[in-house]
Order: C-alpha cells, then sequence, then structure tokens
C-alpha cells in the first residue's frame, strides 16, 4: 500500500476512518468542496481550510485546457500553484467529457472532443489522464472512465460499464506508484445490479487503493441513488476507502454515510452560495427573499463561521440584491462551513454508535424548515 486507510468504529453499514496520503490526512467520512479551476469560487484557499476542510477536488479537464497541466506542473504542481499544502483530488475528465454531447467523439480507445473555450481539438485518453493527473500532483488520481448518462438501458450501461473498465486496466497500468499518491477505480453500470457487481469484481480484480461510485447524482433521484448504494457497497472491499462522486445535498450525504460511503464532493455548497440559497441545519434558506430584508437576527444563532457571528440575514440580503461580491463569499464560507459540521457529526455519530439517532434528528430539524419570519 503507497497509501494508508483504517476504520476504527463502525455503526451497521457506516464507517469510521481515516486515510493518509502524501499531503496530510483525512478523518472520514469526509467532504470535499470543489475547487474546479485551481480555486474554490469566492474563497481564499486558507479560508477553505479554516471551514475544516481536509482535501479538495481539481478538474483534470479545466486544467488541461487552461492553464495545462505542463505549466502547472512547471511551477511546482497544483498544491504549490493554488496555494493549498493539504491533499488534493482530480477527477479524471470523464463526466465532463460526457456532458459535451456534440463536442465530442468517444471511441474504444479513448474522446476526441473540442474545447468549450476556443473550440480547439483535444485527446483523452487513460493513459493522457493519467499523464496529466501525474503533471498536477494528485494525491488521488482517478482512473478514466465513462460516465454512463442516464436514463440508460441495460445494454448500454453495459456497453459503457465494460469500456469504463478497460480503461481502468489501462489507467493502472498508466499509473506511477509514489509514496502516499494512490488510484482510484470507479464503479459503473448505471441503475443495474448486476452490472454494478460486474463492475465491482472487475476493478477489484485490477486491484485499486480506493474504489469511486460513479454515474449516479446524473438524475435518478435519492430514492433510487439509495437503492443502487445499497446494492454496490457491500461488495466493495471493506479495508478500501469508498468515493460516492458528485453527491450531494446534505440528506443525501447523511444517507450515503449510513449505506457505507466514506468520501463525497459536490459543487451544491459553493454553488448554491453564489445564487443566495444558504444551506443550514433547518434546509436551504434562500437569502434573497424579501422576508430577510429588515431581519437583525443572524443565519444561524447555532453556528460559528464568519456570515452567522458577524452580519445579520438583513445585510446578507442586502449584498444579495445589490450583487456585491461579498455576498458570494459569505454563503459559500457559510455553507462549506454547514457541511464540514455535518461530517463532524456524522464522524462522532458512528464513533458513539449512535447514527440512526443523529438522521433521525437531523431529518427531524430538516423538515421543521427556516424559523419563523418576524
Amino acid at each position: 500500500m503507497t497509501i494508508g486507510f483504517e476504520t476504527w468504529a463502525k455503526d451497521g453499514a457506516a464507517r469510521r476512518g481515516r486515510l493518509t496520503l502524501a499531503h496530510g490526512t483525512i478523518e472520514t467520512p469526509a467532504f470535499m468542496p470543489v475547487g474546479t479551476a485551481a480555486t474554490v469560487k469566492a474563497m481564499r484557499p486558507e479560508s477553505v481550510a479554516e471551514t475544516g476542510a481536509e482535501i479538495l477536488l481539481g478538474n483534470t479537464y479545466h486544467l488541461m485546457l487552461r492553464p495545462t497541466a505542463e505549466r502547472i506542473a512547471e511551477l511546482g504542481g497544483l498544491h504549490r500553484f493554488m496555494n493549498w499544502n493539504k491533499p488534493i483530488l482530480t477527477d479524471s475528465g470523464g463526466f465532463q467529457v460526457m456532458s459535451l454531447a456534440g463536442r465530442r467523439k468517444l471511441d474504444k480507445d479513448g474522446v476526441t472532443f473540442q474545447s468549450h473555450i476556443d473550440g480547439s481539438k483535444h485527446r483523452l485518453t487513460p493513459e493522457r489522464s493519467i499523464e496529466i493527473q501525474h503533471l498536477l500532483g494528485s494525491d488521488i488520481t482517478m482512473a478514466f472512465d465513462e460516465c454512463t448518462p442516464h436514463p440508460a438501458t441495460h445494454e448500454q450501461a453495459a456497453d459503457s460499464m465494460r469500456l469504463s473498465m478497460k480503461w481502468a486496466a489501462r489507467s493502472k497500468e498508466a499509473f506511477t506508484d509514489r509514496p502516499g499518491h494512490t488510484l482510484f477505480g470507479i464503479v459503473q453500470g448505471s441503475v443495474y445490479d448486476d452490472l454494478r457487481r460486474e463492475s465491482v469484481e472487475a476493478l477489484t480484480g485490477i486491484g485499486f487503493e480506493g474504489y469511486a461510485v460513479g454515474g449516479l447524482a446524473v438524475g435518478e433521484g435519492q430514492e433510487e441513488m439509495f437503492r443502487v448504494l445499497e446494492a454496490t457497497t457491500p461488495h466493495l472491499p471493506d479495508d478500501a476507502p469508498r468515493y460516492l462522486m458528485g453527491v450531494g445535498k446534505p440528506g443525501d450525504l447523511v444517507g450515503a454515510v449510513t449505506r457505507g460511503i466514506d468520501m463525497f464532493d459536490c459543487v451544491l455548497p459553493s454553488r448554491s452560495g453564489r445564487t443566495g440559497q444558504a444551506q443550514t441545519r433547518r434546509g436551504p434558506v434562500n437569502l434573497r427573499n424579501a422576508r430577510h430584508a429588515a431581519d437583525p437576527r443572524p443565519l444561524d444563532a447555532d453556528c460559528a463561521c464568519p456570515a452567522c457571528t458577524g452580519y445579520s440575514r438583513a445585510y446578507l440580503h442586502h449584498l444579495q440584491k445589490a450583487d456585491e461580491i461579498l455576498g458570494p463569499m459569505l454563503l459559500t464560507w457559510h455553507n462549506l462551513h454547514y457541511y464540514q459540521e455535518l461530517m463532524a457529526g456524522l464522524r462522532g455519530a458512528v464513533e458513539a454508535g449512535t447514527l440512526a439517532d443523529f438522521a433521525a434528528a437531523f431529518a427531524e430539524q430538516q423538515a421543521a424548515g427556516d424559523i419563523p419570519a418576524l
């Protein structure tokens, strides 16, 4: 093993553990803020660290186009480039390539696509994806895959998954082992239990130090996502970290942890922060609504983030209506702080063996909604 992963507490399928990588340790279950283009939008790296985040996600597709992986490598790697000295996971580019639709051409060897920036042509193969992530210096590299769109027939999902498994083997062959750095395989198979099991068998046969569950949160809904997780995670190795890609809402995180997931990423907390929506223990709160215009109370009296300890709802509302940059900055900070606080609560509940009570209390508070208007 080039990395360290240990679990010392379980509550049902949920696990409490620690992942040790080249640039530090991560307490799991963990949430990774998304730093698509080497930055978490509206946040300084130091501020992201202050929220409690221990690992960020960077985007292979965006960074290979601008400023290019080669330039980042010349400048000392992604950690130095963006002033983040903690671990970084980079995705493989597969999801972004899938979303390009008419701009890409898929074949058995890889994908040719046009840049969304200037229309220039590029080629991504498993080998090139791994090379880019190596140049970036990622602590966790993701195998190159095709993210199966939803909905897909069983035949379409099977063909897509089996292509991804071939690419996973090529990714493993291309990956350079070095201490503290690792490669995760990605389970595909859409919503079909037999295909998910086949994918797990293929990946464990290749041999990875971590396993991601991909192809979810693409329109299938929370209930179906949880069902697929219940059919998938029991087959994953118990001694390896499990990462659910692109998820999600606070309720998604709680439900997925109870089903055995250790790691998450999602743009939701930062993206919603930029559009005036706060994620809170009482559910989402839209600060653009007029009900907050004269409200002197904090967004969340129990939250210790700068938005809640220094500013009123009225001021946060004003920033949103005036399109002031400080508004997205404060709400993004709050949202990321809340997500990290939620993950800390989940870790503590698993350790204490009280996860069911924690999940029930979480659901009750979310359902109660925001505090009454003045």
